[in-house]
Order: structure tokens, then sequence, then C-alpha cells
């Protein structure tokens, strides 16, 4: 068997690395922040170098631990972060548009009238979260010059000098034509983006090129995967019925469809999963736009102090004391796909507290979790039998208890604390050594915790009605206090 890998995730608000041995497991790990800038109009965006040095420095650091040659490196990214650089010097030309930057509704409304024609084609709703609309609105107002991409390629060609991106990350952008995993000429039209030099769409364990960008002798590039799918792999969900919630910035629930797209009326996406050895796998996706960043939006406000204190203020109560938070920060996706709304915090009293904000922060984020995998099972025909999760959040107990009561299902926390780095490491483990199945190469995948419903289904429904008036209040503009 061959020697460890490294792999990165190149998240949102910081890149994580790890050294994997496939005796040993972890050995090294490194991490550096990154700094999105929020700007009004909902617009966010970051130092493109800012990402790159944080690739490298978290690089760095897990090797200096591991202390150990990697013999193959693995690269997660972010999905539908974009910006514009020049292919000969590698230089950014514009700053990066985060996946949750809204400047580009704009175009979307333009589009509107092609809106289900693009869903056919690359199964992505019309919205300014995917990649299109932000490369077009750059075309439009920042650059004609350079080329335009998804963040992954920007990095791999700083990395290695190729200019390619992997078939999934390639489906998060609304260009790629879903049923044959390359980029749909019709789709490019649309968004006027018919002479973009595009980049290749390569599988996603595959050599891609080789860098000397880390401490230590040249690595080759064989493992790139988006985010959610990476840990989607990771939790071993390659086959249809199975269903990951990864709880991060946002929250992103996967469920695998098998080789061929499903379509969907839900208001899921259809996307690709990954691209192996040529044979193309698919998924259902849905959205939570802020999970952890609403927790940041609390602390910022002085609830609370971070993360750690969910559990600690939310015991002081019971329960929500009647409050209700729908937390769309950033707008609500899936499946309501209306970015332009606000979030509304409902119920408040003079003794309304800090525990009772923190319950309704924990039962928003659930129930919307909820509404997810109601939808994913109306578009399997089948019941989700337990949802696999994982994420810095997961460490909060009172979210995951309420997620399996708001759910009616159990909810197996993964033991993986990087799954998404895992499994991008372990697709740089099969590009490396080809003969391995995809089971072999992927991480042991016992939880680490398993949260069983404690309220009964008619409680559960209660509390989810709750939620869903509150929603259905913003979707007909009559909400109560919005934030």
């Amino acid at each position: 068997m061959t020697g460890p890998v490294l792999a990165i995730d190149q998240g949102t608000s910081g890149t994580k690395a790890l050294v994997v041995c496939p005796e040993r497991g972890v050995i090294g790990t490194g991490f550096t922040a990154v700094h999105p800038r929020h700007l009004p109009g909902g617009l966010v965006e970051v130092d493109p170098h800012e990402l790159y040095a944080s690739v490298v420095e978290a690089g760095n650091r897990a090797l200096a631990e591991a202390r150990e040659p990697v013999v193959a490196l693995g690269l997660a990214n972010q999905g539908e972060t974009v910006l514009a650089w020049d292919p000969g010097t590698g230089r950014p030309l514009t700053d990066a548009l985060v996946w949750q930057d809204r400047r580009a509704e704009t175009v979307c409304a333009e589009l509107a009238p092609h809106a289900d024609e693009l869903r056919r084609l690359t199964g992505l709703p019309l919205d300014p979260y995917f990649a299109a609309s932000k490369m077009a609105w750059i075309r439009r107002h920042l650059t004609r010059d350079g080329v335009v991409t998804t963040s992954d390629a920007w990095l791999v060609h700083r990395l290695t000098g190729a200019y390619v991106t992997d078939a999934a990350t390639a489906g998060r952008t609304q260009l790629l034509d879903l049923d044959r995993a390359d980029w749909s000429d019709r789709a490019l039209d649309l968004y006027g983006l018919s002479d973009e030099r595009l980049p290749d769409v390569v599988d996603c364990a595959t050599p891609v090129g080789t860098t000397t960008a880390f401490d230590g002798p040249e690595i080759p590039l064989t493992g790139l995967l988006v985010d959610q799918q990476a840990a989607l792999l990771a939790q071993r969900v390659t086959d249809p019925g199975g269903a990951k919630c990864t709880y991060g910035t946002g929250a992103f629930l996967l469920a695998h469809t098998g080789d061929t797209p499903r379509r969907t009326a839900s208001g899921l996406v259809s996307c690709v999963a990954w691209r192996l050895a040529g044979r193309t796998d698919y998924c259902l996706d849905g959205q939570v736009y802020t999970a952890a960043s609403a927790v940041g939006w609390l602390t910022d406000l002085g609830v609370i102090k971070g993360a750690a204190d969910l559990d600690v203020v939310g015991a002081t109560v019971p329960d929500s004391g009647g409050v209700t938070f729908v937390p769309a920060l950033a707008g609500l996706a899936a499946p309501w796909w209306r970015g332009d709304l606000r979030g509304s915090l409902t119920g408040l009293g003079l003794d309304t507290g800090a525990g009772h904000l923190v319950r309704a922060l924990c039962e928003g984020i659930a129930a919307q979790v909820a509404e997810l995998a109601d939808a994913t099972e109306t578009d399997l025909g089948t019941a989700l039998r337990v949802l696999r999760v994982d994420g810095g959040l997961t460490r909060s107990a009172l979210l995951m208890q309420t997620q399996a009561d708001l759910l009616q299902r159990p909810v197996e926390v993964s033991a993986l604390p990087d799954a998404t780095a895992l499994g991008v490491g372990a697709l740089a483990r099969l590009g490396v050594e080809p003969c391995l199945t995809l089971a072999e190469a992927l991480p042991d995948g016992k939880p680490a915790a398993l949260y069983e419903p404690r309220v009964t289904a008619g409680e559960a429904a209660g509390r989810r009605a709750a939620f869903r008036a509150e929603v259905g209040a913003l979707l007909g503009g009559t909400g109560g206090a919005s934030v």
C-alpha cells in the first residue's frame, strides 16, 4: 500500500489540511482562517491571494506535524465561488465572489424566461448561488480580460499549471449538461459566455499535474472534488437511498441517486456526485444558506460567546418559549429558492431570554434540514432510514437532538470531524493507486454518536407547522419582525 496523502479542504471561512495514512489514519493537521467580506446588499467577496495562501499554509502545517513525505494531494473546494484571472501569469483580475454573494440577481432576472430550460439542461434552478450568473456578472461589470472560472480551477492552475475542473464542481456552475457531464453550448449561450475558454472537465480521481508549492518534494495532484460531494463520499453514501447533511457555514443535505440524473419537482438540485473512471454518479442536493454563519450572527450580537455555548445556554430553558426563528440571514435556499428574503424572529416577549433564542435558532436550522429530508424522500420515492451528519455544528448535542426530534429519524454523527478533507483524500489515493476499489480507499464509517427522536410524531409535526407558518408569512410578504 502507498504512503500518506495530503488532503486539503479549501472552505468559506478557512482551509483545513490533513495528512492521512492508510494504516494510522490522520497523522498531521493544519488550519488557516480566511476572511470573506460581507458587504451591504448581500455582497460577499474574498481576496483570492488569501485563498491560495491559506491552502499552502494549512498544507505546510499538516506536513510539518506529520513529518513524513506524502505520495499525492487531494483538493476540495467551495463549489460556486468565482473569479477572473490571467491564465498566463495566474494573477487574479478580480476578487473572488463567494457562493453566498447575491449581486448576480439581475442576471438571473433577465434569464427568468429560460429558467425551466436551464433546469432541464443542468439540473439547477436559476439562482445567483450558482457560478454561471456570477461569471456573467463579472464579464458585464468588472473585466473582459483573462478567464473567469470557479475558484478551484485557479487554485489548481497556481499549484500545477493545469487548467481543469472536476465534473462535480463543473456541475455547480449551471453550465454543465447534466446528462453528458460536459459543458453545455446552450447554457453558455444563454449566459453570454459562449466565447469563454473554460477548463477541461476531468474525473475526480486522476493525475492532474504536480506541485512544488509545499515544503518538501514535488507532490502529484490526483484528487479533485467539490466540498459537499467529498463529504458524501467520506460518509460512504455511495449507493442510492442514503443521505448525509454537513453543518458548516451553511447546512447541505445530499442523497445519492445512482448513475442516472434524477430531475426533481420538489425544489432540490440534481447534480453530479462524482465521476470516476469515466462513470458519473449523481445526487440530489438541498441547501440551507446559514447554519454556523447564523450561530456567528447570534455570537456577534452578544447572545452567546460562540458555537460551544449552544448547549450550555440552551440548557437554561426547556424549550423556545414560543419563539420561532427562520434563520434566512442570506435568503431561503431549497426547496423555496427565495434568496431575496430576510430572516424572521417572532414570538418575542419580555420574558424571552438568551436560552430561548438559542433553542429557536437550533430549531430553525433543524426544521429547514427536515424540509430537505422530506423533499428527498418525495423525489426518491422511499423513506430515509437514517441521516448521517458531519461538520462543526454536530458537536452541539442540542442541535443534533433537535434534528432527530423534528426529522423523526435517527441522526448518526460521523466520527470523522473533517469529512470533506477525508473524502478528497480518498480520491487522491484512488488517483495514485487506481487498482484500489472505492470502498478500500474510503475511511472507516463508524459513527461517533447516535441521536434517536425523543418527542412524539405529533409534537414534531406541531413544531414544524409553526416553522412552516413563519416561512409562509415570509413568502407571502406578511412576516413578523425581520432580521
